[in-house]
């Protein structure tokens, strides 16, 4: 079953990479990356690599939209939205 959170903790906000992921800061100890949900704050298209491995594009996301998939990467190259926070 998935790792899922209805309320966070943290949030920061974070530059898209094609090469590092979203630091992990929902655990102490550094262990195990579950990944993170995230807030668009402008919308597009948004190139993620879930938690589980998948390398996905959704497109037309809207304003102000909460993204409710564990997330570990957001690509630079593919994505379009910007004012994107990480949610843990």
């Amino acid at each position: 079953m998935a790792y899922q959170k209805l309320q966070a903790y943290r949030a920061a906000g974070i530059t898209p990479s094609d090469t590092a992921n979203i630091p992990n800061v929902s655990t102490q100890d550094g262990s195990g990356n579950n990944g993170c949900v995230l807030f668009i704050g402008t919308g597009g298209d948004i190139k993620v690599k879930t938690a589980g491995g998948d390398e996905v594009t959704f497109t037309n996301v809207a304003d102000g939209t909460f993204f409710p998939v564990q997330v570990v990467r957001v690509f630079a190259t593919g994505t379009t939205a910007s004012e994107i926070i990480a949610l843990w």
